[in-house]
């Protein structure tokens, strides 16, 4: 397989990816419930919060790799089972989508402001994951906290 194969697909998803952006640029323009562009910082803030954890929920939450692992090939040897992504097509694209943060967080950023702005309905969802998102951070801390503490501590003692 020529890598310029591969291209073919990363380009139509491309493609698809931008004819959603425009449909929903389209749809907004007459049903967004606020001005397009009226946004607070505080909202902006609350949809970055909620773009990071649905990023985080999409590419590396167990929760969801059933959904990942459709796009994958199952592997198994005599000692152990693993994915393994499949070379070209469609769902090689779309495993590689799903195991980039940078590209399923275009998506996802694309998805909660196009909501964000549609319905108000939206607002209760973009809370929960933007305070997931600070519970997540948080805990980010306090592990680099305590891996620093032990690591102190190992070093204090030797």
């Amino acid at each position: 397989m020529r890598i310029s194969d591969q291209y073919v697909w990363n380009f139509l998803f491309s493609l698809f990816f931008l004819s959603l952006i425009i449909s929903g640029a389209v749809i907004l323009d007459s049903e967004a419930r606020r001005p397009l562009g009226d946004i607070r910082l505080m909202d902006m803030v609350l949809l970055s919060l909620a773009t990071l954890r649905l990023t985080r929920l999409v590419v590396y939450d167990k929760i969801t790799a059933f959904f990942r692992e459709q796009f994958y090939d199952v592997v198994e040897t005599k000692t152990k089972r693993y994915l393994e992504k499949p070379l070209k097509g469609p769902r090689r694209t779309m495993a590689d989508l799903l195991s980039c943060p940078w590209c399923i967080g275009m998506w996802a950023g694309a998805t909660v402001t196009f909501f964000y702005y549609l319905t108000p309905y939206a607002w209760f969802p973009i809370v929960i994951l933007a305070i997931s998102a600070l519970g997540t951070i948080l805990q980010i801390l306090a592990n680099m906290i305590g891996w620093r503490a032990e690591q102190l501590k190992k070093e204090m003692e030797g």
